[in-house]
């Protein structure tokens, strides 16, 4: 629930300054949250904060558990703080690339100095047990699995769980029972580092409501393959006898594709999901809403309709249109969570009974400004003016180019035309996001979110993600400077301006 008139900025943790190679949930964060309260945010957007592996190209969305933390994530400099560790332990840091996430670099460092917290937790284990005890019960329903499943791709060298022997493939009880004795240490290790993710997130997320501050988490719609959910749960994905999808997730031809976008995950089985009264997702919306204050629900059409394509397939192109649960399930939902705080990732191909659905549970859609200035102008859905109250206005989302890249890179002479005529003014490329940001700002939308490079007025060189890209996604990085207090003012002046402080 957007529960009034605001704004807030889009920046996934990763993209945080930090002197170990990624951003993370320490003193970066809790000085962003301060950038934000200064400039009468109401809101932080982050992308999904699950564990990511670099065979998926370190994709957020493409997680091996949809209920764990990514331990990356998890601060040295908090650790230290803690008595976890020291900064002697730390040692000596490797020469991390500037405004890029060197993953392996990253993994390889902070692996070490887990070792060494996981020693000092065992020897301080009397101080924690309680609180770390009580984490690991209330948790257990995935907890467990989660961390046998790391201990196992670590004896396998990463194999996918497809490739295990058939006796763990099928989770044959008495070989688990075996496993679990003889991988004590390795489970432990996780459930330790799991721990940890879980207290700094807590910090933190408690010191942005002190703030009034909401973060705005993500949740993806679809599960990776290679993942600890698929191995617990196959019977709910449409899988063959030996395991293997039959078919997979994606989305036709679009506007950021010719072929589609061929996402690879495999899709559900919803009549085996509608039987158990969609439990799986309901204990999913449950664990998420611990996290966070509002759930951006990506891929919404999905749950309505989905894009089905044969294994195997090479691109999106040959898939079809499959009948989703639609109102069943989102009663459901509702009826285990009444004030259901989602906002409905809505774009793509969107048809009526998405509409109809979106609707009847008056959840709030998306509006992208990016979008607003096709051939559809100026009957675009997407212009400022049009927005309805109960929705969220980006200027772009993690997916697009930034406004500037974008403005330079891909906007026609015609989209640009449009702008002009828009704005009631030509716009040099140093200034177009600025006139972005007012637009998303003096909009009817409930809420406005403006990723924070659009803020900087950054070019396509700071882009999150290209979607069908499969490597140079998810490295952007602020620099330490440039927060900058004029760039504060600037949002300040427009937040209060249009009434969203």
């Amino acid at each position: 629930m957007i529960e009034r008139r605001g704004s807030g900025l889009l920046l996934h943790i990763t993209s945080l300054h930090s002197p170990f190679g990624i951003g993370d949930l320490g003193p970066a964060a809790y000085k962003f949250v301060d950038f934000l309260s200064e400039s009468k945010q109401y809101a932080w957007q982050i992308l999904p904060i699950n564990p990511i592996e670099t065979r998926n190209f370190n994709n957020p969305y493409r997680s091996h558990s949809v209920f764990a933390g990514n331990t990356l994530l998890i601060s040295p400099e908090l650790l230290i703080q803690d008595h976890l560790l020291s900064q002697k332990e730390i040692g000596t840091l490797p020469s991390f690339p500037p405004g890029r996430t060197d993953y392996g670099s990253v993994a390889s460092c902070k692996d070490r100095i887990f070792d060494t917290v996981y020693e000092n937790f065992k020897r301080n284990i009397e101080i924690y047990r309680n609180e770390y005890e009580k984490f690991c019960s209330e948790n257990s329903s995935w907890l467990d699995d989660y961390a046998l499943f790391v201990a196992l791709k670590g004896r396998f060298q990463g194999e996918p769980w497809s490739g295990w022997d058939r006796n763990i493939r099928d989770r044959d009880p008495g070989t688990l029972g075996v496993l679990k004795k003889e991988l004590r240490e390795a489970i432990e290790r996780e459930k330790c580092l799991q721990f940890i993710f879980i207290s700094q997130w807590s910090r933190l997320r408690s010191y942005c409501n002190s703030k009034g501050i909401k973060i705005i988490g993500d949740v993806s719609i679809y599960v990776s393959y290679e993942s600890v959910d698929l191995w617990t749960h196959p019977e709910i994905f449409k899988l063959d006898g030996e395991k293997r999808p039959e078919y997979v997730s994606g989305v036709p031809p679009d506007y950021f594709s010719e072929t589609g976008q061929l996402w690879g995950e495999p899709v559900y089985r919803w009549d085996v999901l509608k039987e158990s009264g969609y439990s799986w997702w309901l204990k999913r919306m449950e664990h998420s809403l611990k996290l966070f204050d509002l759930v951006r629900l990506d891929h919404f059409r999905g749950f309505v309709a989905y894009w089905e394509v044969p294994a195997g397939e090479k691109n999106a192109v040959n898939g079809k249109w499959v009948k989703g649960p639609g109102e069943d399930f989102f009663g459901a939902l509702l009826g285990k969570f009444p004030s259901l705080p989602i906002i409905a990732e809505d774009l793509g191909i969107i048809t009526q009974d998405v509409r109809d659905v979106l609707s009847r549970f008056k959840f709030p859609g998306m509006n992208v400004i990016q979008f607003a200035f096709d051939d559809t102008f100026p009957e675009s859905p997407y212009l400022p003016h049009r927005n309805a109250e109960n929705s969220v206005v980006y200027t772009g989302t993690h997916d697009n180019n930034t406004v500037r890249g974008w403005f330079e890179k891909e906007a026609t002479s015609k989209i640009r035309e449009r702008i002009f005529q828009y704005v009631g003014r030509e716009v040099p490329a140093e200034e177009i996001h600025q006139e972005f940001i007012r637009l998303a700002m003096s909009s009817g939308a409930r809420l406005a979110i403006i990723p924070v490079q659009d803020v900087l007025g950054l070019g396509g060189e700071a882009r999150m993600n290209l979607p069908a890209a499969s490597e140079g996604n998810w490295q952007w990085q602020l620099q330490s400077d440039q927060l900058t207090p004029s760039a504060a003012k600037l949002l300040l002046e427009m937040t209060e301006t249009y009434k969203r402080a």
